[in-house]
């Protein structure tokens, strides 16, 4: 019988509906990573969430370990080359995730334009205390603005599609030119034309801070910068800086460069940054179908079957 570790419960009953298989969960009161480490010499398969961290050691004690599964869509939390090497299959839960996350970017992109998490506070702090003011809450216009989208990938033709639905003009860089209804157009253009900038890119080391000071300031200093895919690929020292001297006007993210954010983070402290903690996926009905899909990556491994998803680099 195969042995597998379970870092976190998720939702739906998947997990418990694994037969012949001995499912070993991490009790809630140990650290998952340590937990891992103590229990991986005798783990075929594990089945894992971003927060675990599946590096060389790791998988050098791993001695039987066949599969990783990994209820996530990015997967620089594992060490993929090395994993291949040693001949372990790799699963991950693209595209069920695609539109709920789109979704959630479109949605932070709005509220940052029309100051409405600001908009929330004042009301709830009390601070309303004016009538109806021509010049009061003044936001940003979102419906025939143009929309720059780096990385034209499935997230990225997810928000071109609710732009359309916007009336906006889009605008794309990808490595390649794709058969999207959207004008390709070099880096430099997309930056210096885009009145609300969606960073869409895959993360690896070509893309670790692609967005950086010098992309910055060309950027219009009425732009928005949105990121939900990846929070590496913006360096975020110079984002702060770029907010703090009106180089852009403002941004919306659900991912950062460490996450949780450290609670002294100079984005807490911005009423022209929207933040959400990583919820790009967080709706019941993906959540599922993501666990029914890492749960099946981990069976047909284990089994010698082809995986749903499968990373091979």
């Amino acid at each position: 019988m195969y042995n597998v570790l379970v870092t976190h419960d998720l939702p739906g009953n998947y997990i418990d509906s694994i037969n012949g298989i001995n499912i070993i969960r991490r009790p809630e009161s140990e650290d998952a990573n340590a937990w891992l480490l103590k229990n991986i010499e005798n783990a075929d398969g594990i089945l894992i969430t971003l927060n675990e961290k599946i590096d060389k050691n790791l998988i050098d004690l791993g001695k039987k370990l066949k599969v990783i599964s990994t209820y996530s869509v990015g997967y620089d939390h594992i060490d993929v080359d090395y994993a291949l090497k040693k001949g372990i299959k790799i699963g991950y839960t693209p595209e069920v995730l695609t539109e709920t996350t789109a979704d959630l970017i479109f949605g932070i992109m709005l509220a940052a334009a029309r100051r409405i998490v600001e908009g929330d506070k004042i009301v709830r702090e009390d601070k309303w205390k004016s009538g109806w003011n021509p010049e009061f809450m003044l936001g940003a216009e979102v419906h025939g603005a143009t929309a720059g989208i780096l990385g034209m990938g499935r997230i990225g033709n997810a928000i071109l599609r609710r732009a359309r639905g916007f009336n906006m003009d889009v605008i794309y860089y990808s490595r390649h030119k794709r058969d999207v209804d959207a004008n390709f157009m070099p880096l430099d253009d997309v930056l210096r034309n885009s009145d609300f900038l969606f960073v869409c890119l895959d993360y690896n080391k070509d893309t670790y801070h692609f967005m950086d000071m010098p992309k910055f300031k060309k950027m219009k200093k009425t732009a928005f910068i949105i990121n939900g895919t990846r929070g590496k690929v913006i360096n975020e020292k110079d984002l702060i800086s770029a907010l703090n001297s009106g180089i852009i006007a403002g941004a919306a993210l659900d991912v950062f460069e460490t996450e949780p954010i450290d609670n002294n983070n100079p984005l807490l402290k911005m009423n022209n940054v929207v933040l959400t903690p990583h919820i790009g996926s967080a709706t019941d009905n993906t959540r599922k179908k993501m666990a029914e899909v890492a749960v099946s990556n981990l069976i047909n491994g284990l089994s010698g079957k082809p995986l749903i998803y499968e990373i091979k680099k």
